[in-house]
């Protein structure tokens, strides 16, 4: 690795990883740019290489193999709408990305993209300035979380839109790394820690989502924000039901990871929205209170579930 500062464009998957094997982990995949490189201008992250990855046409595509839905990483957010599989089958991942950000960043910001974007705080997506004098949290590198007063556990929270009804339509990720190509459930690649919010090794490309063709559902979803554009999720719900009667309630904005509840239909719905309510770890790092959101999930969920009942 060198200190040199890097920006460069390959042209294939292998070209990408081979420069992120050696840069490790001071680099950063860029594409749409409209999350990683405000978190770099603010000074939240750093990096010497940038690997412009928006060379990679075949991460541009929509195709069916199989039972299985393809959409590539690199499809923008603004596009999703154009493909008539995508809003014949999931409509409500159109609604979903169409409530990302604003219209002109849309136009910009990635499917890939808005599935690993970074959590988010109140006390940390600032700027260097601001996060001096209010004093360093957790998640740079300070010895406390302001939101809580606690020293063990950064509650940054997961501000994707796409991502909860992507996982309540039971989607997969291919992901490239230097060992080879895996298919794994996109819920599975979050963790839970608000400093390292997902799993995947730092040379991880993710180039396809994948949606099963098998099963049809049911999906309504819900986002709570201050204003209707440009602002991330206070709360995002997403609630599917497919043809055998399985249900999966998704909640996002309120836990550093999507909350999942799986259930059946018919099932008490008080006991699932408690359940959900009762898994989410929401602390006061938002623009909305603490209360008001918990409030509100309660109101989205029971909406969402007696629509579907």
């Amino acid at each position: 690795m060198t200190s040199e500062r890097l920006y460069t464009k390959p042209t294939s998957v292998q070209e990408a990883l081979q420069t992120a094997r050696e840069y490790k982990n001071d680099f950063a995949f860029i594409a749409g740019g409209t999350d990683a490189l405000v978190n770099k201008y603010q000074g939240n992250v750093d990096y010497n290489c940038m690997i412009d990855i928006t060379g990679l046409h075949e991460l541009k595509q929509v195709s069916v193999s199989g039972n299985d839905l393809s959409i590539g990483a690199l499809v923008r957010l603004d596009d999703l709408g154009k493909f008539g599989m995508i809003t014949d089958r999931f409509p409500a991942l159109v609604q979903a990305a169409g409530e990302v950000a604003s219209p002109m960043l849309r136009k910009s910001a990635t499917l890939g993209g808005n599935v690993l974007c970074e959590n988010r705080c109140s006390y940390y997506n600032q700027s260097e300035f601001w996060r001096e004098a209010v004093g360093y949290c957790l998640k740079c590198e300070g010895d406390i979380c302001i939101a809580t007063g606690g020293k063990k556990a950064c509650f940054s929270k997961f501000v994707s839109d796409t991502a909860p009804v992507l996982i309540a339509a039971n989607a997969r990720l291919e992901v490239h790394d230097t060992d080879g190509v895996r298919i794994i459930p996109l819920e599975a690649i979050y963790t839970g820690d608000g400093i390292k919010p997902r799993n995947l090794s730092p040379t991880s490309l993710v180039t396809r989502i994948v949606l099963p063709l098998t099963t049809e559902y049911q999906i309504i979803f819900r986002k709570l924000r201050p204003r209707e554009a440009v602002d991330f999720t206070s709360l995002t719900t997403a609630v599917s039901l497919d043809k055998a009667g399985l249900v999966r309630i998704v909640v996002g904005g309120v836990d550093p990871k999507p909350v999942v509840i799986d259930g059946k239909k018919g099932e008490d719905k008080d006991a699932l929205v408690k359940k959900a309510l009762s898994k989410c770890r929401v602390v006061d790092n938002d623009y909305y209170s603490r209360n008001y959101r918990r409030d509100m999930m309660q109101l989205f969920l029971k909406e969402s579930l007696d629509q579907m009942w």
